[in-house]
């Protein structure tokens, strides 16, 4: 299949004020006669909802969560990229634009990445307007803080809780529509199908978690909002709810996956503590403004924060301002993931020998306690909590985890799918970061989707289809798909194994982290295929879902998640194998300069890999988008 882009001719800051204007647009009288489902009410979700309603349309908004307020979203900590230059360091769309690029290691469409930088400005206007309490200078302008892989200052932000604060933000506009009557949100419903009539998306098949009731939703267009796949590795920096159901089973619908391997490891973390955890927590990537990351010049095993004050500055090795003097401790994710790794392979880790330090204590010497209490107090706090010790007092343990997914469901310039009728925004779709991203382009990315972006878009598909062009959950394609979700809902309560879900999903997960985490070889991967071909078999004849299907059941949840996750880390997988480059997050051990940074190798992949669907236990089809770069040159990544 040919995927269409549908990027806009002409020059680059002029593409997306052409496309607005050709965009097909609904009569502002003829809203009100189209129905939306928007699936996930996170940023990208929650913004598209109540901005769609805001222009007239019906819209039907789903949650798995008791409250939109509960979505991933809120865990966002550190800021949100805007191009305003307030601090007049010679900031600019452009350069946001080009250190997007470069931070995604050139993977990325240039239409795309400069939109969402034009956007920028515009997200911060509308969330100051919605009562966002950002930072503040002195004098009352919004301050602004530097994030990794850019050398301006950029991000907006409201101490260590910019992703809450946006999400009430988004919640409230949210909430008035719903007051309006315009949305009706349905919580506790998740969706476990997409039906599909004649082509095109037609609605949702979902299933009420109290209840255990399986329903049926039609309307003339399906948005997914539903957030990244990371938990695919099990432990990571996602909420334990986070899953990559909706949009696995859009995409065995037609909707072809994106760049499945690029995934993004951060590079401050809690280290993990022991088997007992679910999950893993982040420190904001904020905090290598100030913070100093380092390890012993020599091997040190078991050293602890309070001891490593004691130990001179002349035997520590500050590694990243050492190799990378522009950048220093700000170098991209991926860049700093590695390097963290790196020393901790050589056995100069720190405390369980998987952790590296980060230290404020030169910091705190320069601007006093008050100062970076001011800045990062409840992420400290949160530390002291989880740890037991004090970063005031000695450096803080950190160490790589998985974090961000940027790949997800083939999007074209109007963020749809290659399903006609299915949008995909946000974390969900694989558009705007290439192959790593800048830390508080997550936010800008599902802000711009939802407030600026798909507003404009959804039209240009409904003034073709029209109004009267509905399909209701009467017809065939309705009862077929709640069938085949009552089957599967079925067979999973019925299989009465020996293993629980979690030991499934842990298995996996230690299998995508140890041959598809920070580094990948051929070997490995090809191994982590067979093992999980070998998890999926023994997870359909020996799972035990305790319980029943009519009545809450949080095991047959996870078991339905754990399931797509499997299918979907053995597509992770062949796409890691079939790249057999290095770019961003996706770091394969035999293309790597002699320095050991990410080779790439542009003429044979600089392409979208997007990955079509061809069966149960059949092979997927690879399909290729060519990546053209009209603006800048593609050149070796380099933050030296």
């Amino acid at each position: 299949m040919k995927l269409d882009s549908k990027i806009p001719e002409g020059p680059l800051a002029e593409k997306w004020k052409k496309h607005k204007f050709n965009v097909k647009l609904v009569n502002p009288a003829n809203k009100r006669k189209y129905d939306v489902i928007v699936v996930g009410t996170g940023l990208a979700g929650s913004s598209a909802a109540a901005s769609l309603a805001e222009l007239g349309y019906n819209v039907k908004a789903f949650c798995f969560q008791d409250s939109p307020r509960r979505a991933h979203s809120i865990a966002a900590q550190g800021g949100i990229n805007a191009a305003k230059n307030y601090q007049n360091d010679g900031d600019s769309a452009f350069r946001l634009f080009y250190d997007t690029i470069k931070g995604g290691d050139y993977r990325a469409r240039e239409g795309n990445v400069y939109r969402l930088a034009e956007t920028s400005v515009d997200i911060i206007d509308q969330c100051v307007a919605q009562g966002v309490p950002f930072a503040r200078e002195y004098g009352g302008l919004l301050a602004n803080r530097s994030f990794g892989g850019a050398q301006v200052s950029r991000t907006f932000y409201a101490r260590g809780q910019t992703g809450q604060q946006l999400l009430l933000g988004a919640y409230s506009a949210l909430n008035r529509q719903i007051a309006n009557g315009k949305v009706k949100m349905y919580t506790r419903s998740e969706m476990l199908d997409l039906v599909v009539v004649d082509g095109k998306a037609r609605g949702i098949i979902t299933r009420d978690l109290i209840s255990g009731k399986v329903e049926a939703h039609s309307a003339h267009i399906v948005l997914l909002c539903t957030g990244g796949y990371s938990n695919v590795f099990f432990l990571s920096t996602s909420a334990k709810g986070c899953n990559a159901t909706a949009i696995w089973r859009a995409h065995k619908k037609g909707a072809f996956f994106g760049n499945p391997c690029f995934t993004q490891i951060h590079p401050t973390c809690i280290p993990v503590s022991g088997d007992h955890q679910s999950k893993l927590t982040l420190m904001s990537e904020s905090l290598r403004n100030d913070g100093r990351v380092w390890v012993p010049k020599k091997a040190m095993p078991g050293l602890k924060s309070i001891d490593a004050m004691n130990l001179p500055e002349a035997d520590r090795d500050y590694f990243l301002e050492r190799k990378y003097p522009s950048f220093g401790n700000l170098v991209p994710r991926d860049v700093a993931s590695r390097n963290a790794k790196q020393v901790c392979d050589e056995g100069r880790g720190v405390g369980s020998g998987l952790a590296v330090f980060l230290d404020f204590t030169d910091a705190i010497k320069r601007n006093g306690e008050d100062v970076i209490r001011a800045k990062y107090g409840n992420l400290f706090d949160m530390y002291q909590q989880i740890t037991g010790d004090n970063p005031y007092k000695g450096p803080m343990m950190i160490y790589p985890a998985v974090h961000y997914t940027m790949g997800g469901l083939w999007v074209d310039y109007n963020l749809m799918t290659t399903v006609p009728g299915l949008y995909a925004l946000g974390e969900c779709n694989f558009s705007d970061h290439g192959a790593n991203r800048l830390g508080a382009s997550a936010l800008m990315q599902g802000l711009a989707d939802g407030y600026f972006v798909i507003p404009y878009t959804v039209g240009d598909y409904l003034a073709t289809i029209g109004w009267d062009d509905k399909v209701g959950t009467d017809h065939p394609a309705f009862k077929e798909a709640m069938d085949g979700v009552n089957e599967r809902v079925n067979k999973l309560i019925n299989i009465k194994g020996k293993k629980t879900v979690d030991e499934f999903h842990r298995q996996l997960g230690l299998t995508m982290w140890e041959y598809c985490g920070m580094s990948r070889g051929e070997e490995g991967l090809k191994k982590a295929k067979k093992i999980i071909q070998g998890i999926k078999t023994e997870f359909w004849s020996n799972v035990n879902v305790l319980g029943g299907s009519n009545e809450l059941n949080q095991e047959l949840e996870k078991a339905g998640r754990v399931a797509d996750f499997i299918e979907l880390g053995e597509l992770m997988v062949d796409d890691a194998l079939s790249r057999s480059e290095s770019c961003g997050g996706h770091f394969r051990e035999e293309s790597q300069t002699p320095e050991g940074e990410a080779l790439r190798k542009d003429d044979e992949f600089a392409f979208v890999s997007a990955w079509e669907y061809k069966g149960e236990n059949q092979p997927e089809v690879l399909n290729k988008e060519e990546l053209r770069f009209e603006n800048v040159k593609l050149t070796q990544r380099s933050y030296k």
